[in-house]
């Protein structure tokens, strides 16, 4: 849906996990073998994926101030069996955190969740706030408190209805 640039880091996969499917239309890239391959999703890891999915939507859209779209497991029950490692480097001392079982998608999204809140940019991956869309964008705005993951399309239409309501 939207034109932006991909969030920073790791939180790009969690964005890109996010918006495999299109809510108004229905069309879901995880129905595709190239869709899966993309993320590097296994055909039988793919109700964990869907799972995890609408989990990180969740998030996305309290970190914008919007409610839950629907009843889900919470992100942290799915993410208690994706364990992490520390790395910490013998030359300088600096540590890194890594997925201690890097194929399954729930640990590649826990590194890159515990990665985005070390650099604190956690915050900024938000969902769009119009409930046909719910697209997940990083919110790059000064303030941090973009609504919409397009300006020129769910924002042109939240403020068309907000006028023609007047």
């Amino acid at each position: 849906m939207s034109g932006r640039v991909p969030a920073p880091g790791g939180l790009a996969l969690v964005e890109a996990l996010v918006n495999t499917v299109d809510l108004e239309s229905g069309a879901d890239a995880l129905d595709t073998a190239e869709g899966r391959a993309r993320l590097g999703v296994a055909e039988r890891e793919l109700a964990v994926a869907r799972e995890l999915r609408e989990s990180l939507r969740v998030v996305c859209l309290a970190h914008a101030g919007h409610p839950p779209h629907r009843e889900v497991t919470p992100l942290q029950e799915l993410l208690t069996a994706a364990p992490l490692l520390v790395t910490v480097s013998a030359e300088d001392g600096s540590a890194t955190l890594s997925p201690a079982h890097p194929a399954p998608l729930a640990s590649r999204v826990a590194a890159a969740i515990a990665e985005a809140l070390v650099e604190g940019t956690w915050p900024r991956l938000k969902a769009c706030e119009a409930p046909t869309c719910h697209w997940a964008y990083y919110d790059r705005s000064p303030a941090g408190r973009g609504r919409w993951c397009s300006m020129s399309v769910c924002g042109a239409r939240a403020k068309m209805r907000r006028y023609r309501a007047k």
